[in-house]
This record gives C-alpha cells, structure tokens and sequence, in this order.
C-alpha cells in the first residue's frame, strides 16, 4: 500500500472542499478555507505539498504560491481552479521557481484525474498541467501569439478605459511609445485594421476589437479587471492627489 502523504488544501468554497477531501482521502490533510490559513499552515515544513484554489480571500493562490516557494524551492504545489484563462498561466509563470515542480488541474475533472495529478507531482516530482490548457501553457516567449508584459500593460490599460495620454502618464512612455505597443498588440491579436477590413472600409475600432478579443482568449477577465481598477485608483491617488 502507498505510504500517505501530508498535504495541504486550501479552498474556501465548502463544496469544492469537500470534494478534495474526498478525492485525497487516503492521505493525511490539513485544511484551509483562505490562502492566509494555508500560509500559516505551510511555513516551516519542509516536506510541503499543497493543493489551492486560484481564487480564495485574503490571499489568493497565486500569491499563496509565491510566498511559499519564496521560503521554500522545494514544495509542490498543485493549482486547482475553473479558469483556463492565460492571465492566469500568465501570473503563475512569472512566480514558478527554476526546476519546481508543480500542477495545474481545472476543477472540472473527475476525482481521478485529481488523483493522478497528485500521484505525478506529489510522489515523481514531474509537472502536470492539464490538457485542456496545454496548448495556452506551451506558448513561449517571441512566439507571433505571444503577449509581451508591456503589451500586456497597455492591454489592461485600454480595457480600463485610458486614453493614449494616460498610459504614457502611467506606463513612463511618450504617446509615440504607447501607440507603438498597442500597434504590436493588434498585430498580435488580429485586431490591426488591415486583418478586420470588410468592402466598406474598417470593419472594427481595433481597440475595441483587441479588449474582445483578449476576453475571448481568457488573456483579461473581469477578476483581474477588478484588481487592475483597484490598481489604478491608487496610482491615481498617489499622482493626482
């Protein structure tokens, strides 16, 4: 019989918990219903494997990840969440650890799928990321699809409504660079005039079209939009007050 495993599960939906209470049983847990419990829980083993939730209170799995593996490289964590959305993969990239072993599974599999996830990452230190956001998760930087971060700032800028004037004000650009970076966000996202003309003319305003666009593609949600706003205030705050 397989020796169990210690691990961590933070979740705040009740439902979802139970789930993964369910699905791990045969291992020895311990349960967090936010991110901050789960922290507390985390910080100072060693041995540390750990399933969350993306979107929890307090903290969120995200940034749950990352103050984990800031104390220690060598935990596991696996990522189980409802969005395919790349701002996601997109946030986890930039705080995964060099050589750190990890899972990425969306809740709307089966128990045994959790299962084998778990198995791979917790017990053969190898990387599960599930299939159905594979072809989101193999986009590598100077791919033509790829959204550079500066891209991706101007993104969310526009999303939130800032003029040409505005973004320069935040981003440190001159409007010359601002509407050099939306050029190239267009381009990449097939939302330049030249890919959206029809017999009359410019079929789309290619802002517009681009923020359509990156929802469609989960690059932008409404979560993230809300804490972008949130952002954005405070920076107003900060230069305007």
């Amino acid at each position: 019989m397989n020796q169990p495993l210690n691990i961590i599960i933070a979740e705040d939906n009740p439902r979802d918990r139970a789930f993964l209470q369910d699905a791990l049983q045969q291992h020895q847990l311990q349960v967090a219903v936010n991110g901050q419990e789960a922290l507390e829980l985390a910080l100072g083993k060693e041995e540390l494997n750990v399933v969350c939730d993306i979107q929890m209170p307090l903290i969120n799995g995200i940034e749950l990840g990352r103050r984990i593996w800031k104390h220690n490289l060598d935990a596991k964590i696996i990522f189980w969440s409802q969005f395919r959305d790349e701002v996601y993969l997109r946030s986890l990239k930039k705080i995964i650890p060099p050589q750190t072993v990890y899972g990425y599974v969306l809740k709307s599999n089966t128990s045994e799928v959790l299962q084998q996830a778990a198995d791979t990452v917790f017990k053969n230190d190898q990387c599960w990321v599930d299939p159905k956001i594979r072809s989101v998760e193999a986009r590598r930087p100077g791919g033509a699809d790829v959204i550079s971060d500066a891209e991706f700032e101007v993104l969310v800028d526009i999303a939130l409504g800032l003029t040409d004037n505005m973004i320069a004000e935040r981003r440190f650009l001159t409007r010359r660079g601002v509407q050099s970076r939306l050029k190239l966000l267009y381009q990449k996202l097939g939302a330049d005039r030249a890919t959206v003309k029809d017999d009359f003319g410019d079929a789309f305003n290619s802002r517009s079209r681009a923020i359509s666009i990156a929802l469609n593609r989960g690059l932008i949600n409404a979560f993230e939009l809300k804490r972008a706003e949130a952002s954005l205030q405070t920076w107003l705050s900060n230069e305007r007050g």
